[in-house]
């Protein structure tokens, strides 16, 4: 597949983008393909596709993923806190910085820093939801510390509403999820089926 275009529709507190998240950014380079960063609201998203906030779920529900968690971590040899010290917590803050990283300093950074914010979550029990945590990540990115203001803006805020209408739009009810031409790959597990999408 010549030129593909993946839209990557997440947020950045799901552990399953996080188990995702670095061979996703490998399996695009291999295959020369655009990636659109697009972190989106799962608040809003849940509602609409029948999904529930994880502490709505039924207790049985609750148990299993914990031990899918520790599965996949133990699977892909990935660290992982599979109950972190700041969890549940909102994504809001950090997707509207990656956001502004993305505008400002390209796909590339704002995949790079969007790996960090999910490894500060579920690696190194830090509070991603807090100004301090995500100005701290800025400076190990080596980004530069406006972003955060930045991260403010309006049109920013325009922007992360937007990208979650487009979700909606796509059918898009889960993260990770990897579109191509309108077709929806959804979860980390499936990205062997992108991979095969794409012919890498």
């Amino acid at each position: 597949m010549t030129n593909p275009v993946i839209d990557y529709y997440f947020t950045a507190q799901s552990p399953w983008t996080y188990f995702g998240h670095a061979r996703f950014a490998a399996l695009a380079k291999a295959a020369g393909a655009t990636v659109n960063l697009r972190p989106v609201d799962y608040g809003r998203i849940f509602p609409a596709s029948g999904g529930l906030p994880l502490p709505k779920r039924a207790p049985q529900r609750q148990a299993y993923r914990l031990v899918e968690l520790k599965r996949f971590a133990e699977h892909l040899k990935l660290p992982m806190n599979i109950q972190p010290k700041f969890f549940p917590v909102s994504g809001d803050a950090a997707a509207r910085l990656l956001i502004a990283v993305d505008a400002a300093d390209g796909t590339g950074a704002a995949m790079d820093l969007a790996g960090r914010v999910m490894r500060a979550c579920w690696e190194e029990e830090r509070d991603i939801a807090d100004a301090a945590t995500l100005a701290a990540l800025l400076a190990e990115a080596g980004l530069p510390a406006t972003r955060a203001a930045e991260a403010l803006a309006p049109a920013v805020q325009a922007r992360y509403e937007g990208y979650t209408q487009q979700a909606l739009d796509a059918g898009v009810f889960g993260a990770p999820s990897y579109v191509v031409d309108g077709e929806i790959f959804w979860g980390q597990d499936r990205l062997d089926f992108l991979a095969r999408r794409l012919g890498v």
